[in-house]
């Protein structure tokens, strides 16, 4: 029996600055990717996902001209959209990948990226099989 390689990709979710307006509700989208995430662990797919806290929490770190680092507070960019959260899955193929990170989208309602890992041979590019 043979067995296609898996692939390893990141699907990101941007939130916006603002909080979530009073009809969104958060409890019927959670469940909702609840059921996704779980159909990507059924398909064998599951590495990692999470949400991150508010922009107040980030911390950016840049080098200066001597070579150390300054921290500032906040996030790198200033923009309407930030990134909220991310899964690292692993799918045969980028249909499949690209399936979970359309119904998150679709969950959500808002925008969703995903993105390949590069040199997925290279074994501190992808995840430790189990």
């Amino acid at each position: 029996m043979t067995t296609t390689p898996m692939k390893t990709y990141l699907i990101t979710l941007y939130s916006p600055d603002d909080p979530p307006p009073p009809e969104v509700d958060l409890a019927a989208i959670m469940a909702e990717i609840e059921t996704i995430n779980a159909d990507i662990r059924a398909a064998g797919g599951w590495v990692f996902a999470g949400g991150l806290g508010d922009l107040d929490a980030a911390t950016t770190i840049r080098t200066s001209g001597s070579g150390e680092p300054l921290l500032t507070d906040g996030p790198f960019l200033e923009a309407k959209e930030h990134l909220g959260g991310l899964s690292i899955v692993r799918a045969p193929d980028y249909d499949v990948a690209l399936g979970w990170a359309k119904r998150t989208a679709k969950a959500t309602g808002l925008p969703v990226e995903i993105r390949p890992f590069v040199d997925e041979q290279d074994p501190g590019q992808r995840p430790e099989t189990e």
